[in-house]
């Protein structure tokens, strides 16, 4: 009989597999984190997140008239220098926070190594030549760039979010981009460069930029980027990239464009090839792991969750899989993923959130009749208007018997809003008990609080019936002697 190690082991030192050790250990399982010999415990986001906060301070300053003493807060005068510095001290503090050592003394086995899965005797994983065994096991190990194969790629030097960041420490920060593809990280990327300054051209392949956010709030955050300065191409192809006399050429479609610099964020790819995993029986198609929607792979004891699984880079879902792929893993695996209560979203300026379904999929779902699409625009906010961030419009999707579908915002602090609309429809619960709340003035909330209200109005001025007693009640009233 083999002895047992752990009771889940985890391969992968990304943030949702720290966040997936801290779960199991504060559950009291014997957990084991296998973290990549290169491993470097940096998270990217965070220097996007810092940059963007940045170049909105300074853009709401001057938009109200507000400069600090002999500084012009426009886009050229911005410092990136003392930017990237800041963001690397906050990065920094974040990463002690997140420390490996932090998590060991919370009583995770930390192991430094490649590793890969053994079937024979018994399923298991060897690392540094030792063989673990785990009742169950646990992939978070993260994904690479997706390079695409473009003629002349491979004859140039480029940047990928693997290396963007480190790579601006260390120079002079270019005036010239092209930025390749449609993701998250790509549009706050292009935007922050924009606002610092630099020349920035986003190519797209697709129609939208992100074909899973809707439709209207996708053109208006084009439209905002091409504000800040940020050439965007959709449905262009990227044909060849050529080094011509010390400079870089992008041939995207009928155009050739000169540039200082190419950043590719077309996509992700899985780190799964050095994991023996076809041994195991663990099988994945196109990129993608596949998994059950209790996030069990092909091997019912091995388990998956994060951008290991494929799609977009999007931390607050990879925490939302690793919590339910532990609970599974550890007791009976009976929860589902149901993803259409977690919020996702964009650090660009504004805010962009969204979760549940878009307009367009409730009404494929549903009959067009069933739906109804609520929108409120943030110039109608006292906090917006305050704080001059008045761009901006929440669209809640709901049946005509009160159940929220789902909701898009772009607009200040729509990362927090749509919070609000993720608790709602988690719970069931309709948008005429979200109506009754009665948020703090002013707040960002009641732009979503206003935006339920409209079920109401709209409830009344199509009941006929019901309006016309209203009408008939107060002027009976009326004619009261008091």
């Amino acid at each position: 009989m083999t002895n047992i190690d752990y009771d889940i082991l985890i391969i992968g030192g990304s943030i949702t597999g720290y966040q997936a050790a801290l779960t199991a250990t504060r559950l009291h399982a014997k957990v084991a984190l296998i973290v990549s010999a290169d491993f470097s415990h940096n998270y990217n986001s965070n220097y996007q997140y810092v940059l963007s906060e940045i170049t909105q301070q300074s853009r709401n300053l001057e938009k109200l008239g507000i400069y600090a003493t002999n500084i012009h807060l426009n886009r050229e005068s911005l410092d990136w220098t003392k930017g990237l510095s800041y963001a690397h001290a906050v990065t920094k503090n974040l990463d002690q926070i997140n420390s490996l050592s932090n998590l060991a003394a919370q009583g995770v086995d930390i192991i430094i190594g490649n590793g890969q899965f053994q079937s024979s005797p018994k399923l298991s994983f060897t690392v540094n030549k030792r063989r673990l065994y785990s009742r169950t096991y646990l992939l978070a190990n993260g994904s690479r760039p997706l390079v695409p194969d473009i003629p002349g790629l491979d004859t140039i030097e480029y940047l990928t979010l693997a290396n963007i960041w480190q790579s601006l420490e260390t120079t002079t920060l270019p005036k010239n981009w092209v930025i390749l593809g449609g993701v998250p990280q790509s549009i706050e990327i292009a935007q922050i460069l924009a606002r610092f300054g630099c020349q920035v051209t986003l190519i797209v392949k697709h129609s939208h930029i992100l074909p899973h956010l809707d439709a209207e709030i996708a053109q208006l955050l084009i439209a905002q980027l091409e504000v800040d300065g940020v050439r965007v191409l959709t449905q262009t192809q990227v044909t060849q990239v050529r080094h011509i006399d010390n400079k870089k050429w992008v041939q995207a479609g009928n155009q050739a464009m000169e540039t200082d610099e190419i950043f590719i964020a077309t996509g992700q790819q899985p780190n799964l090839e050095y994991l023996n995993l076809p041994a195991v029986g663990v099988k994945w198609h196109q990129h993608r792991l596949v998994v059950n929607e209790k996030l069990q792979t092909t091997n019912h004891r091995i388990y998956a969750c994060g951008d290991v699984l494929g799609g977009y880079d999007i931390q607050n879902i990879g925490n939302y899989e690793a919590n339910i792929a532990i609970k599974n893993a550890l007791f009976f695996p009976r929860l589902k993923v149901n993803y259409e209560s977690v919020p996702w979203g964009i650090y660009s300026q504004p805010q962009v959130a969204q979760v549940g379904l878009t307009e367009i999929q409730a009404k494929n779902r549903y009959s067009q009749n069933q739906v109804l699409v609520f929108n409120q625009y943030f110039k109608t906010a006292t906090a917006a208007q305050i704080q001059g961030e008045i761009t901006g419009i929440c669209k809640l999707i709901v049946l005509d018997n009160g159940k929220i579908l789902g909701c898009s915002i772009l607009g200040i602090a729509a990362g927090e809003l749509i919070n609000l609309i993720s608790l709602a429809i988690s719970q069931n619960i309709k948008v005429q008990h979200l109506a009754k709340l009665s948020p703090i003035y002013p707040s960002f909330s009641e732009i979503i609080i206003e935006t339920a209200r409209e079920w109401h109005r709209q409830r009344i001025n199509k009941n006929h019936t019901f309006s016309e007693l209203l009408l008939s009640f107060f002027n009976y009233r009326r004619d009261w002697n008091l």
